[in-house]
């Protein structure tokens, strides 16, 4: 039987508007200047993801509605994919250069997944400068998170230029289909019945965990209303550390979001990001914050916008291995962190930084963070829509749960190939929303680099390109604190002749997926 979409990423379905969308995307660089033939086709790409679709299972699952909303939908497998309409094909006016691309993806970006449909397009992109070609891929975020959207683009990917063969297994499961209309019904029913209990469940589990959740966090109160309940519950032998009352400040990109977004990437190298952390004693994702802070900083400076309170931060962290997940598509939790914008000294910035991150760490090492998961299960399906969208519109109008999203996802530290042609660079993009903020911040590791992505609202960040460049010049900052690079080691000389060659092993030329 199909699998139901969990009540977690029902969420993700219940808040999408025309405005607040809720996919996921990535946008793939590729060099095809050393394949035989030059650039791959777009026949070809159809023809990879047609024999490798068994390593992306959500890029064959669309969604079946419950009657009456009574349930959260089902995933329903198609034996068949329509790749004519999933995939397309494009071509850059000249000259084809960054801002020309980026101003087109973000045009892609801005639409909304056809839900009668499973839930992704991918985007051939001819026309960049040297000779160069994009894919620009989206899924929706019901279906992945970052990391399992990682793995449904490595389904394309192989470790050597040669494509290697991935048939399916001989005993291929046939396709999942969803209930019919009166098991779904009675399902539903069933759930409506159960919800009281959920619900006694969740304010029994979350109340001690009150001083978390966005919005909430910040009402005066609740965070003795948490301490007090912790002291007198069942648990209270678990010693969580203290969170401080996050205070979001009003920013330029703060309010409800428009339909159209700007978007900008870069990347910097990881070898001087991980030399900075190893300087400082600190992680490379808190170089990665800082840099963050500062870029951000220097760009509300600019326009005499810097608020006097830090920025608040989400902060996506992953769950995978943890048993509350449950069989969830997105195995993901939120967090909140203060972002030290209104630290003049950039040392000290990413020492505040380090104790943030500490400090949630702590945190959720002592309970896992959980409360959305938990909300999620408590909430009646057929509420979840309007209770997601009446929050949205309450946080975005009278006080924003954050101030923007922050994301680091780790990705293969070796070159990538799709159809032969090598990956340069691969630029992560997420969401925004009203509640979150017109702005979101995601880097994927890759190949010795860290790759950027910055979506934007339109009309709230003009100039996103300049967040790019003072990401650039914060790393310079912070590696001229650090002091000076170490030259690198000479390489041991070699006695005989050298080698004729040698074949590659198994793992460089298998499929990235395995």
């Amino acid at each position: 039987m199909a699998q139901q979409v969990s009540a977690f990423d029902a969420q993700f379905l219940n808040f999408e508007t025309p405005t607040n969308l809720a996919h996921i995307a990535a946008l793939t660089i590729l060099d095809p200047s050393d394949r035989p033939g030059g650039a791959p086709a777009r026949e070809e790409l159809i023809e990879l993801l047609r024999r490798r679709l068994h390593l992306a299972p959500p890029l064959r699952r669309r969604l079946v509605e419950v009657p009456f909303g009574l349930d959260h939908p089902y995933w329903a497998e198609d034996r068949e994919v329509d790749f004519d309409y999933h995939v397309r094909e494009l071509a850059l006016p000249p000259p084809g250069d960054e801002h020309k691309l980026a101003e087109q993806v973000a045009r892609l970006h801005g639409r909304r997944l056809d839900r009668g449909r499973p839930l992704w397009e991918l985007y051939l992109i001819h026309g960049l400068a040297e000779g160069r070609m994009a894919i620009y891929t989206k899924v929706h975020h019901a279906a992945v998170d970052g990391v399992t959207g990682a793995e449904v683009l490595a389904a394309l990917m192989d470790f050597g230029p040669q494509v290697s063969d991935t048939p399916p297994p001989g005993d291929a499961a046939e396709p999942q289909r969803a209930p019919d209309v009166l098991e779904m019904v009675v399902r539903g029913v069933a759930r409506v019945l159960d919800n009281p209990l959920a619900l006694l469940r969740f304010v029994a589990e979350a109340v001690p965990r009150l001083d978390e959740v966005p919005f909430v966090a910040q009402l005066p109160g609740v965070g003795r209303v948490s301490r007090f309940v912790r002291g007198i519950g069942p648990d209270t032998d678990v010693n969580l550390p203290e969170l401080p009352r996050m205070v979001v400040p009003r920013t330029p990109f703060s309010g409800p979001i428009s339909e159209h977004r700007r978007f900008a990437f870069g990347e910097l190298p990881l070898d001087e990001v991980k030399r900075i952390k190893n300087a400082f004693g600190v992680t490379v994702n808190d170089v990665v914050m800082a840099m963050c802070a500062t870029a951000l900083r220097r760009w509300l400076v600019s326009r005499d916008e810097l608020p006097r309170q830090p920025l608040v931060a989400g902060i996506p962290v992953s769950t995978r291995g943890q048993a509350f997940n449950g069989s969830a598509a997105n195995e993901v939790m939120l967090t909140m962190t203060t972002l030290p914008t209104n630290v003049a000294d950039p040392g000290e910035r990413l020492r505040s930084v380090n104790r943030s991150m500490r400090l949630v760490k702590e945190r959720l090492a002592a309970a896992p963070a959980a409360w959305l998961l938990e909300f999620s299960q408590a909430m009646p399906a057929a509420l979840s829509a309007l209770a997601a969208r009446s929050a949205f519109r309450i946080a975005s109008r009278r006080a924003p749960a954050m101030n923007l999203m922050i994301s680091n996802v780790p990705g293969p530290q070796s070159p990538l190939y799709v159809c032969g042609a090598r990956v340069v660079a691969l630029h992560p993009m997420s969401v925004i929303t009203d509640v979150s903020g017109g702005v979101n911040i995601t880097v994927f590791s890759y190949d010795g680099r860290l790759d950027f992505g910055i979506v934007a609202d339109r009309e709230m960040v003009p100039d996103v390109w300049n967040l790019i460049d003072y990401l650039r010049d914060s790393l310079a900052e912070y590696g001229a604190m650090a002091g000076p690079a170490e030259p690198p080691a000479p390489e041991p000389r070699r006695r005989g002749k050298k080698a004729a060659g040698k074949a590659p092993s198994q793992a460089s030329t298998g499929s990235a997926a395995g």
